[in-house]
C-alpha cells in the first residue's frame, strides 16, 4: 500500500456525507466509509483516522482508493 490516494470532496459530496451521517438509519459500513472520506478530505492521516474510527489501515486505503477510482457511491456501497 504505498500508493496514497488523496480523497477531495465536491461542494456536492460533502452535504451527502454529513445528511448520512446525520441521518444515522444507514447501515454500519455505509457510516464509517462516510467518516472516512470526511476524515480523510479534513486532511486526516490514515494513522489518526484508524484510531478514531477504529478501522484498519486496510479499510481505509480500499474506501480511499474506491471514491479516487469510481466516485463516491461505489466507496460507499460494495461491489
Amino acid at each position: 500500500m504505498n500508493i496514497r490516494y488523496r480523497v477531495t470532496l465536491s461542494e456536492e459530496e460533502r452535504p451527502q456525507l454529513q445528511a448520512l451521517l446525520a441521518k444515522g438509519h444507514s447501515r454500519v459500513r455505509e457510516i464509517k466509509r462516510a467518516q472516512i472520506l470526511l476524515a480523510a478530505a479534513e486532511g486526516a492521516t490514515a494513522e489518526q483516522i484508524a484510531k478514531a474510527i477504529r478501522v484498519s489501515a486496510a479499510t481505509i486505503y480500499r474506501t480511499q482508493r474506491s471514491f479516487v477510482e469510481q466516485g463516491l457511491e461505489a466507496a460507499l456501497h460494495e461491489a
